[in-house]
């Protein structure tokens, strides 16, 4: 099978840019597991003779997708969609849209929900008044079948109708109730995985691992939601775009 049959051919009526659309096609391709972690795309050459275009707009649409992180290169060896996933600190995005949008399959593995009065660092956290009802969520995420974090949520209980709201996507849930938030603030940190925490991810205790604590609020400047997440370091990167301005 060539790669037109597997990704499909650029549209000939379509006004943007050659490059742009040999993103999006690879992108898409990506995102369908057409192309999956490790695996090599074929080499500038072939891509500009299936797609009838010329080298440079193919290195050029590579170069956008290294940039986003879908793909990598490896000296000697060629272009391949990434492995490692990463997290630019300029969007406010979940983890699940993180791993879409880099063609992973996201999924979790509950480990508790529960409900209950707000603790002293949960009211510190969110302004939250003592005796507030707040929801908890502890689950290990996945992309693909590998392990990536562990996540502790807690969200106020005016933010969700009730602890069953929250299926695959705690952000999806918070977006129907109309309590998404819009800012965060985040903070991070490096830590050695415990032993409880190595088990739960499938990695050796002590390991280097990514402390990430967020703290995202609405519009109106309540808060929204408390989550702490224990990322592996061996599968996660945090990027970050910064400007003179």
């Amino acid at each position: 099978m060539s790669i037109i049959d597997s990704v499909g051919r650029l549209e000939k009526n379509d006004p943007a840019p050659l490059y742009l659309q040999l993103q999006k096609v690879l992108r898409e391709a990506i995102r369908a597991r057409v192309f999956v972690a490790d695996d090599a795309i074929p080499p500038e050459r072939d891509l500009a003779e299936a797609f009838d275009v010329s080298r440079i707009t193919v290195r050029k649409a590579i170069d956008g997708l290294v940039n986003e992180g879908l793909l990598t290169r490896r000296r000697g060896a060629g272009t391949f969609v990434a492995a490692r996933v990463e997290k630019s600190f300029s969007k406010l995005s979940s983890f699940s849209e993180d791993m879409i949008s880099r063609g992973r399959k996201p999924h979790s593995v509950w480990v508790s929900k529960s409900e209950g009065a707000v603790t002293p660092e949960e009211a510190l956290s969110l302004g939250l008044s003592p005796g507030s009802l707040v929801y908890r969520f502890h689950r290990i995420r996945y992309a693909d079948d590998s392990t990536m974090a562990l996540e502790y949520s807690t969200i106020p209980g005016y933010c969700l109708s009730s602890i069953e709201a929250v299926g695959d996507s705690l952000y999806a849930a918070l977006e129907t109730s109309g309590h998404r938030p819009v800012r965060a603030l985040q903070r991070l940190r490096a830590i050695s995985f415990t032993r409880d925490q190595a088990e739960q991810l499938n990695v050796t205790a002590g390991e280097p691992g990514l402390f990430i604590e967020r703290r995202g609020f609405l519009a109106d400047g309540r808060a929204a939601e408390f989550t702490q997440s224990y990322y592996r370091g061996d599968a996660y990167d945090v990027v970050a775009e910064l400007n003179d301005l």
